[in-house]
């Protein structure tokens, strides 16, 4: 018995799927991060070219190029034109902690879907904290830390630390064979457990995330998740958008009004102006003959040092 082939309409051109050879290379690959923590990519789609052919679609059939593609992608992440970067997708199977997962899913653009501790028992892992990496609190930003505790106190707090963690799995599986529902047997384990989910999202949104959560400013944890992401994945995948988005957001400066008139002032050789300008805006706060720099006064002065200038307020 022979079948019909369907006719075929020879002017329809052919459509393949775009391949990232250095990515294929790494599909599936387990990405280690922290101690039991990884990342791994599951699929994509897209890639430069893909930003590329979205940007140039609106100048129509048979218009030339008007720049080279490595060019117009930096001009579209100069100018924040973002949509021609919603092309690219990319979804990504990861191991995190639970209190960092949480930070993880407040960012909402993006399709999500996770272990879930109702359905299934908890993954037995969670994240330890060796005795040199427990962090001070910072004195300056009330969520963020700075420095490491004495090593003798990181021993106490560790070794503290394995009990408990000991502790909650001991009482999770008392009420797991207790014949406790899952869903309440769970209530009391560690945020330090480990969650599992596939996060599927568009490179625009990927790099907001990863510019939020590389950020020195961003919690140590997830900023090795972002770190991973960014520098072993998306490297790869889109190394000319990745390179542009290293140059103008992750390394590159940008000033206000008001931070480029105190530069105008220290370049001239006015200190004084440049303090007055600061305490007009409130950068710095004068009380009773002492001038204190706030949370803008102090971000101000690491990117005036990369322009050889000392903020004069210390």
């Amino acid at each position: 018995m022979t079948t019909a082939t369907p006719p075929t309409n020879d002017s329809e051109p052919t459509i393949e799927r775009i391949r990232v050879p250095e990515l294929d290379a790494i599909l599936g690959k387990q990405f280690k991060v922290l101690d039991d923590g990884f990342v791994r990519v599951v699929d994509y789609m897209g890639n430069d070219s893909s930003i590329v052919q979205a940007a140039r679609v609106s100048y129509g059939a048979g218009t030339k190029k008007v720049r080279e593609d490595r060019g117009l992608i930096r001009y579209l992440m100069r100018h924040r034109h973002t949509t021609p970067f919603e092309m690219c997708d990319i979804k990504f199977h990861v191991r995190v902690p639970m209190d960092t997962w949480r930070q993880w899913v407040r960012h909402r653009t993006a399709s999500v879907n996770e272990y879930s501790t109702r359905y299934s028992v908890a993954i037995d892992a969670a994240q330890h904290t060796a005795p040199d990496e427990w962090r001070g609190q910072s004195t300056s930003n009330r969520q963020g830390s700075e420095g490491l505790l004495d090593a003798e106190i990181g021993e106490r707090l560790t070794a503290r630390e394995t009990e408990l963690l000991a502790l909650g799995r001991e009482v999770y599986q008392e009420r797991l064979d207790a014949g406790v529902a899952r869903e309440q047997a769970r209530k009391d384990l560690p945020l330090s457990t480990y969650t599992e989910a596939y996060w599927k999202t568009n490179l625009h949104n990927l790099l907001h995330f990863l510019g939020l959560r590389m950020d020195a400013h961003a919690q140590f944890e997830i900023r090795e998740y972002a770190r991973t992401i960014g520098e072993e994945i998306v490297a790869k995948w889109v190394p000319t958008a990745w390179q542009a988005f290293v140059d103008y957001e992750t390394a590159g400066v940008t000033f206000t009004e008001h931070e480029l008139a105190i530069i105008r002032a220290l370049t001239a050789g006015d200190p004084d102006g440049a303090t007055a300008i600061a305490i007009e805006h409130g950068l710095l706060r004068e009380k009773d003959g002492v001038v204190k720099a706030g949370r803008e006064g102090l971000e101000l002065a690491p990117k005036l040092e990369q322009l050889g200038l000392t903020a004069p307020w210390g």
